[in-house]
């Protein structure tokens, strides 16, 4: 008897292990910095194919850009086990930068899917409170795991670099808009907040979301910061990258990836990388 008790306990304990690995999510936050000529050597062209491989190698499973243009959102969408979703902040289209997210089709079912803008105007293209360069906005989905049949929301944003008034807004906006469209409902939210952890609009966020890099299983992985501005000896210590998840999502592992080839990095940001689990 009691090698059967060992024995249905050891298979138990293996199906749980199955379950989770099953069932754990490879989710990520990478700012690819717009394509423009001015940055030389590292213009899009000559770093898509490392951001590609980079997303491939590490197994993403679902993550939100930033600053992307629509030529660069193709490109990503070259890797086939893909789809997105995401409009141009410029004009509610295809227009400007993307907070686009990427999907696996295999994993994933897109149930619902919506954008707004961060301003006192979410609903239309415009710019908020005291941003003068950009229209900033939100893009985010619902979404069936095929895996687990668990349904989640993303959230994927970019909050503004100037201006000082538009982050704080804009962190009661995030708060507000997850609060209207996911209620109570298991949330994932990724971006470049442009804001150290202290800030006033982080903690607004933390109120009702987990900071992944606080609450992972394992130590955080990597350097603190998520900014590199194509320098490879850079200091790394302002993280402003984040991962946030709803209260009924395990952490396993955090990590902020420094891959590079020939010591240029595939962007001038690090791409936030967590392992996590739907309880």
């Amino acid at each position: 008897m009691k090698k059967n008790a060992f024995l249905l306990l050891l298979l138990l304990t293996l199906s749980t292990l199955s379950f989770a690995q099953k069932n754990t999510i490879n989710v990520a936050s990478y700012n690819l910095r717009y394509n423009t000529a001015n940055d030389g050597v590292n213009a899009w062209p000559n770093r898509k194919e490392n951001v590609k491989g980079l997303i491939r190698f590490h197994e993403f499973d679902i993550f939100g850009v930033q600053e992307a243009l629509i030529g660069q959102i193709k490109d990503v969408a070259e890797l086939p086990e893909f789809a997105f979703i995401g409009k141009g902040r410029d004009d509610g289209k295809e227009g400007g930068e993307h907070s686009s997210i990427f999907y696996r089709k295999d994993r994933f079912k897109l149930l619902k899917s919506g954008d707004f803008w961060l301003s006192e105007t979410p609903d239309k293209p415009g710019k908020g409170w005291d941003a003068t360069c950009c229209n900033r906005i939100c893009s985010w989905g619902k979404f069936q795991d095929l895996a687990s049949k668990k349904e989640f929301f993303f959230f994927n944003v970019h909050f503004d670099h100037q201006g000082v008034e538009a982050r704080k807004e804009s962190g009661k906006l995030m708060v507000k808009k997850i609060n209207e469209i996911a209620g109570k409902a298991t949330t994932f939210l990724t971006g470049d907040f442009n804001s150290t952890p202290e800030t006033e609009q982080m903690k607004a966020i933390q109120g009702i979301l987990n900071d992944t890099h606080e609450v992972t299983k394992q130590p955080p992985y990597g350097p603190e910061g998520t900014f590199n501005s194509f320098q490879f000896d850079a200091k790394m210590d302002k993280r402003i990258d984040y991962i946030f998840v709803s209260k009924d999502i395990d952490v396993l592992k955090y990590g902020v990836l420094t891959d590079a080839k020939e010591q240029r990095y595939p962007s001038d940001h690090q791409p936030v990388v967590v392992k996590a689990l739907i309880k």
